[in-house]
């Protein structure tokens, strides 16, 4: 697979692609397993850096970061998926993801990611359902599963994953596997 720059741009998904169903989608290392997210998302990928520690924040809220004068959360996807925290290593990076809430406010939230591997173009009929067992996640934070290269590549549902919304019920409510509807499925 071939590296990522970090340059912070990515590219444009073509008129031609997008009338074919091809979607793209920025592919990373999570605990061994590759998950995906769409390119449309994401805005940009940086270093991992100095995260400043908010006290009484959910244990899967890492810190903030100040991203050319904007605060931005930082979310370790290995504690909000139960494995655990990410090991900083040199290729560790933060995805910035532009999340949007129920109330239509958008959110700059960032991901803690063992490694981002490369941007795929995927077809639609390659999208299987998330499966009923086994993923290791919650179901709803699966929006798909692509096969790939003989493996299958997780792709993520970044509103249930990162829902501004589940993430503040969970401080409240101090019940970290279960504020959104569906979560025991």
């Amino acid at each position: 697979m071939a590296a990522i720059t970090t340059t912070g741009q990515l590219p444009a998904v073509p008129v031609a692609q997008q009338d074919a169903g091809i979607g793209q989608y920025l592919t990373f290392v999570l605990s061994g397993e590759i998950y995906a997210l769409g390119i449309l998302n994401i805005k940009e990928i940086i270093d991992y850096g100095k995260l400043t520690e908010v006290p009484m924040m959910p244990p899967f809220v890492r810190g903030v970061i100040n991203l050319r004068g904007s605060v931005v959360p930082v979310v370790d996807l290995a504690v909000r998926f139960g494995k655990g925290r990410i090991q900083i290593v040199k290729r560790t990076c933060i995805v910035i993801i532009e999340t949007e809430s129920v109330k239509g406010c958008r959110q700059d939230i960032g991901i803690i990611v063992d490694a981002v591997n490369e941007v795929v173009d995927i077809r639609q009929i390659e999208i299987e359902p998330p499966p009923s067992f086994g993923a290791g996640i919650r179901l709803d934070f699966i929006s798909g599963m692509a096969k790939r290269n003989g493996s299958f590549i997780i792709l993520l549902n970044v509103n249930r994953v990162l829902s501004m919304e589940a993430m503040a019920a969970l401080e409240f409510k101090g019940d970290f596997n279960s504020a959104l509807p569906g979560a025991n499925a």
